[in-house]
């Protein structure tokens, strides 16, 4: 590879990272919808034609911001499991938990894009699925991990899983590789729904005038959403 063509494939990468920078700034002012290109081209100093060669439309900015929001989460993730015991599922499952919120809710903005309310007019493509399923392949592997150890004990009395459901619950076994059972496998779909769910409440405003200490609530949800799932405390 020649000096040149490095040297320019640097300035390149450094005025991607330059557009996405200026485009997350505008997300946290103008919101997903009000993203622009002609905005992200004047703060930069160029012509709106130029950034085109970068990112040829406002939705390709959109899926360039949406993996690079899943792919932080998910080394947030990935990090947070890789510094917990081993075989104290439980506790990987709360700790996977928290860095979930603490990340939300330092990044809001970044949150809402890939969890908040669809961008009208925008499809996302294929190109954004190994980034979103960088987390729920973490949560996957915790749950199967206790599994295969006989470390799951979950609630007495829930109802068993009705056959109308099996065919989904395959495509979620497969998506993630979860090799576990049915039953196994719509515990975890419930708890990676009321985790999200919970941290959607408390960023979108669900919970003001509600729940005042947001972290002990989250706590206690969070830790309860183990037991479902069959994790001993």
């Amino acid at each position: 590879m020649s000096a040149s063509r490095t040297a320019r494939e640097r300035v390149r990468a450094e005025l991607i990272h330059e557009i996405t920078e200026i485009a997350r700034r505008q997300l946290a002012t103008q919101g997903a919808t009000g993203l622009s290109l002609r905005a992200v081209a004047r703060e930069m100093g160029m012509v709106s034609s130029a950034i085109y060669r970068y990112f040829p439309s406002r939705d390709d900015l959109l899926t360039a911001l949406i993996i690079d929001g899943y792919n932080a989460l998910g080394e947030v993730v990935e990090r947070a499991d890789a510094e917990s015991r081993p075989d104290d599922y439980a506790g990987r499952w709360l700790t996977v938990c928290r860095a979930i919120r603490e990340w939300a809710v330092t990044h809001p903005h970044e949150y809402a894009l890939i969890y908040g309310s669809p961008v009208p007019g925008y499809e996302a493509p294929e190109d954004t699925v190994p980034a979103a399923l960088r987390d729920t392949i973490v949560f996957a592997r915790i749950v199967t991990e206790a599994h295969d150890a006989g470390e799951l004990d979950p609630p007495a009395g829930l109802p068993p899983v009705p056959a109308s459901i099996e065919a989904d619950l395959g495509r979620g076994r497969a998506a993630v590789e979860m090799n576990v059972p049915d039953d196994v496998v719509a515990r975890a779909l419930m708890a990676w729904a009321g985790l999200y769910g919970t941290v959607s409440f408390e960023l979108f405003g669900q919970f003001e005038t509600v729940v005042e200490n947001r972290i002990g609530y989250f706590d206690h949800t969070a830790t309860t959403l183990g037991r479902l799932i069959g994790f001993k405390s």
